[in-house]
């Protein structure tokens, strides 16, 4: 049996008090440990608890309880209701108890940096605190900052692991969809016609031109290459002469 009544130590003064059933029995039904209940009955547990009837309270039925004393075998199976009350939808920041309240910028700082996908907003909800003291957290500009350490707020207290992992799930929706595609950089494939395309021979490179020697003199001397030739002459009949 996974579920168990309410206030179970009440629940089994009562049963101590008022039935033939066993320690074995009142534990199971209990939800508590046969040791815890022996120390009930012997005082040193739950000491000045008033008993609460779960007959009365609609826990446990009479044919369930008689079942029991009848058979120490026997474990008893808690009531179920008959109507399920849906539960009322909360609005506005999250009520946190008095005692529970120093706790806040622990848990602050945990979100902040375990899950920064989860907005301000929604850790105010969920923590039932207000922006500007995230903020202050979040930029060390709490009044308390050097004793701020980051705690678990489902281990604080604080919250429900449903309601958190209810909640980290939404943010990381919330980011994926916003987050722009980004497209691969990679090298794709080149279309079809392109590669069935039928391939252009090359055109042989140019042959080398013959140098016209009559330019190059041209150029140097602003003569041709027969100019040159006659300067030559010239040349050598001055000196035989």
């Amino acid at each position: 049996m996974t579920d168990k009544p309410l206030m179970p130590l009440a629940t089994a003064v009562w049963l101590i008090d008022n039935t033939s059933l066993s320690f074995d029995q009142i534990a199971d039904f209990c939800r508590l440990h046969a040791l815890q209940v022996k120390g009930i009955a012997d005082g040193d547990v739950a000491a000045g608890v008033r008993g609460i009837n779960p007959i009365t309270n609609n826990q446990l039925t009479r044919e369930e309880l008689d079942k029991a004393q009848a058979d120490p075998e026997y474990r008893m199976q808690l009531s179920r209701p008959k109507t399920l009350v849906a539960e009322k939808t909360r609005k506005g920041p999250r009520y946190t108890p008095v005692s529970k309240r120093q706790n806040r910028p622990d848990a602050i700082l945990w979100m902040v940096r375990n899950h920064p996908e989860v907005s301000d907003a929604q850790i105010a909800k969920l923590l039932g605190t207000t922006k500007s003291t995230i903020q202050s957290v979040r930029d060390r500009t709490h009044w308390n900052s050097q004793n701020i350490t980051p705690q678990d707020p489902v281990g604080l207290g604080l919250c429900s692991q449903v309601d958190l992992d209810n909640l980290v799930r939404k943010a990381a929706a919330r980011k994926a969809k916003l987050a722009p595609a980004t497209a691969d950089a990679g090298p794709t494939l080149k279309p079809a016609a392109e590669t069935t395309a039928p391939q252009q021979e090359e055109e042989p490179e140019e042959r080398e031109k013959p140098i016209d020697l009559d330019k190059v003199f041209a150029n140097l001397g602003g003569g041709s290459k027969s100019d040159a030739s006659d300067r030559d002459a010239n040349a050598d009949h001055d000196r035989d002469r």
